[in-house]
Formats: structure tokens, C-alpha cells, sequence
């Protein structure tokens, strides 16, 4: 789309959802954009548990050798093959066998083969697991920010990783000086 070469690719950034979004996968989400460019955005929501943990995935891959409980919440990553396992994590000098470098301190692995590594305890340090991620067509999120549907702001991965679940969008629009309490739903016109 030409209208993105006149502005700045929302990649390593956070998208806030405002409360007009107010159903959905997206309601209230927080949202870390992975690549965005031309013909598109793709994204994994942060901020949303699903009821599974980590050593449920790691059974259902049948995992064996597991060497600590891991309890952390599987993440409802978006809409789109929500069958799918994604990997937030920063980037380390392990190579995976297929990882989307985002930025030169986060990346995005997609293979099996690092869930083995974190069941083992030899993962990257700092890690999220999602099932499913969000995608824009070419100009769509530029759309959606037209109508003031997305705050967005630079991402944070102390957010990310650091922060509990429930407080991860609060935090990503304090970046920016907004407390999301006191943004109304409701258009004003003039």
C-alpha cells in the first residue's frame, strides 16, 4: 500500500485496543506486532489467557523428559489458526528451525523444536507461547487506526515479559500517558 511508505511500520510496537472494540478476541487486547509492511501486519495478542497451560501443550506434543512444572497460561494469540502454536521470545544465539526475527531483541519461532528446549529447561530465557495469531490484509490496520480503533506505542518487553497478564495493556498505555479507565467508548462529534 502507498500509504505505508509515507508512514512507519508499526513492527516491534504495541497495539492498544481502544473501548470501541468492545467484543472479540480483541476487546481490551494488547497486541505486540511482529512485522508490518505493504502487504500487511501480523500480530500475537498478549494479554489474553486461555484455560491451558504449557505442560498441557507439552503432553499433547507427548514431550517427554520434562524437567520442571510449567504452569504458564497458553495465550489466545488471535483469530487466525488458532491451532497453531507461536513462540514470543527474545531473540538468543540458539537457532531454531523456523524463527521470524523481529527486531535484533525479539523474535518469533514457529517449530516445535524450541517448545522441546523450554520442556527441557534450555529455551530462551524470556518466553510466551500463543495459539493462533491476529493478520491484516494489505491497508487494513492502516484503516482501523484511520478510525481510531488502535492506540499504538513502542513495545516494551519488560510488558511483555514481566508484567502479569491482566495488566500488560494498562502498562503498554502508560507508555503513551493514557489510562485506558478514561477513555470513553463513545465517539465525540462536533
Amino acid at each position: 500500500m502507498d500509504n505505508l511508505k509515507s508512514t512507519t511500520s508499526l513492527t516491534d510496537h504495541f497495539l492498544i485496543a481502544m473501548p470501541t472494540i468492545s467484543d472479540g478476541i480483541f476487546a481490551n487486547s494488547l497486541t505486540y506486532i511482529c512485522t508490518h509492511n505493504e502487504q500487511g501486519a501480523m500480530g500475537i495478542v498478549i494479554n489474553h489467557p486461555l484455560d491451558l497451560s504449557l505442560n498441557e501443550i507439552f503432553n499433547h506434543l507427548e514431550i517427554s523428559d520434562i524437567t520442571s512444572p510449567h504452569n504458564e497460561h497458553i495465550l489466545a494469540g488471535g483469530p487466525v489458526h488458532m491451532d497453531r502454536g507461536f513462540v514470543l521470545h527474545r531473540n538468543t544465539i540458539a537457532n531454531w528451525d523456523s524463527t521470524l526475527k523481529i527486531s535484533p531483541h525479539m523474535a518469533l519461532t514457529t517449530s516445535q523444536d524450541i517448545l522441546t528446549a523450554i520442556a527441557h529447561n534450555e529455551g530462551p530465557k524470556d518466553s510466551l507461547v500463543a495459539l493462533g495469531y491476529a493478520g491484516w490484509g494489505a491497508g487494513q490496520l492502516e484503516s482501523e487506526l484511520a478510525e481510531n480503533s488502535w492506540l499504538t506505542a513502542p513495545a516494551d518487553s519488560s510488558i511483555i515479559f514481566n508484567t502479569p497478564v491482566e495488566q500488560r495493556a494498562k502498562a503498554a498505555a502508560a507508555i503513551l500517558g493514557v489510562d485506558l479507565a478514561l477513555i470513553s467508548p463513545q465517539a465525540g462529534h462536533c
